[in-house]
C-alpha cells in the first residue's frame, strides 16, 4: 500500500480542520453564505444556521478522519476520498463562479481564502484514498499496517506529520503570501513587465 502516507495525510487533515471548523465555525458558515444561490430559500441564507450545519458536518469531519486513521479499508477509504471530493467540488464552485471565497476556514484561520491549489490537493488527496479503500482489501487496522513498515511503521508516521504540516502551510499560508505580493507588486509593473518572475 504505497499510498499509505498521503491516506495518513488526508485523514490526519480531516482531524485538523474539523476540529478548528468546531471551534471556530463562522469563519466556514460566511464562506458557505457567499455560495448560497440569491434565490434559495430564506433559511439557507441564515448565518445561525449554517453556522451550526458547520459545526454537525465538521464534527462528521472528525469522525471520519478518525475512523480513517484507526482503521484502513474500503469503507473510511471511500468516506475520505468522498470528503476531499467534495472539499474540491465546492472550492472549484467557488472559483468558476467568479466571486471570491475570502476564506475556507479550514484551518481555524480567517484570512485563508481558497485556491486552486486547495482543488488540486483535495483531488490528490481524495485520489490517494480511492487508491488505499480498492487496495487495502478488507482493510485493517493501523498497528497491522504500520507493523509491515520499516521500523515499525516510525518513518512513516513520522513522514506523514511533516507532510500534515507542510500541507497545511500550502493551503493556509502560501495563498496569504500570493495574495500580499499581488498587493505589493500589480501585474505588469517591476520585474514581470520585463519578462521576469
Amino acid at each position: 500500500m504505497e499510498l499509505i502516507g498521503l491516506y495518513l495525510i488526508a485523514a490526519a487533515l480531516l482531524v485538523v480542520a474539523g476540529v478548528a471548523k468546531t471551534l471556530h465555525p463562522d469563519d466556514t458558515a460566511r464562506a458557505v453564505l457567499t455560495l448560497v444561490p440569491v434565490r434559495a430559500p430564506r433559511p439557507l441564507h441564515s448565518l445561525r444556521l449554517l453556522r451550526q450545519s458547520v459545526r454537525v458536518l465538521a464534527l462528521t469531519e472528525v469522525a471520519v478522519g478518525l475512523a480513517a486513521l484507526v482503521h484502513t479499508g474500503p469503507a473510511t477509504g471511500i468516506l475520505v476520498a468522498s470528503s476531499y471530493a467534495l472539499f474540491a467540488c465546492v472550492v472549484a464552485y467557488a472559483r468558476l463562479r467568479g466571486g471570491p471565497l475570502a476564506t475556507c476556514g479550514c484551518f481555524g484561520r480567517p484570512d485563508t481564502p481558497a485556491t486552486w491549489l486547495h482543488v488540486v490537493l483535495n483531488l490528490v488527496l481524495a485520489g490517494a484514498a480511492l487508491g488505499v479503500a480498492t487496495r487495502s482489501g478488507g482493510g485493517g487496522s493501523i498497528v497491522a499496517v504500520l507493523a509491515h513498515q520499516p521500523w515499525a511503521g516510525a518513518p512513516l508516521l513520522f513522514a506523514s506529520a511533516v507532510g500534515v504540516g507542510l500541507t497545511m502551510v500550502a493551503l493556509s499560508t502560501l495563498p496569504v503570501l500570493e495574495g500580499a505580493r499581488r498587493r505589493v507588486r500589480p501585474a505588469g509593473t517591476g520585474t514581470e513587465a520585463a519578462g521576469m518572475p
